[in-house]
């Protein structure tokens, strides 16, 4: 586990769990990250010529992140560094690197659009969501 910096720490004195991030909170319990992530690593991109990939698990988040709040591409890279909630959701530390999202994002949804059926991803969702109840 990776240290905190001064980014990720608050200052605040006095804090309320807004309803952005009790939500956030529920779909990181629900959601079953690791098993999305093992359908779409086969083909996600591999380092090599050019810049390193962003890991698939921060790129499904913020791709969840865009379909859960109807954001574009530029809009969910402002909304991470504008909320702290969505920051930590998507596992983002600004104290240690900039949100680079674009065209980061296109390249995903690609690659997620090109090999993962939405029902298959339910289908995973829904077995992971009975057992928890």
């Amino acid at each position: 586990m990776k240290q905190l910096t001064l980014a990720t720490v608050g200052f605040e004195r006095y804090a309320k769990v807004t309803r952005r991030a009790a939500f956030l909170a529920e779909m990181e319990r629900v959601v079953p990250w690791s098993a999305l992530c093992a359908l779409i690593e086969p083909f996600y991109p591999k380092p090599g010529n050019g810049r390193p990939p962003v890991g698939v698990e921060r790129m499904l988040r913020i791709y969840f992140l865009q379909q859960w709040f109807n954001l574009s591409d530029p809009a969910v890279e402002e909304a991470l560094y504008d909320s702290a909630a969505m920051r930590r959701f998507a596992g983002i530390d600004l104290g240690r690197e900039p949100v680079r999202t674009r065209p980061r994002c296109a390249v995903f949804v690609t690659c997620w659009r090109g090999t993962i059926s939405a029902g298959n991803c339910l289908t995973r969702c829904s077995g992971t969501w009975r057992r928890k109840g």
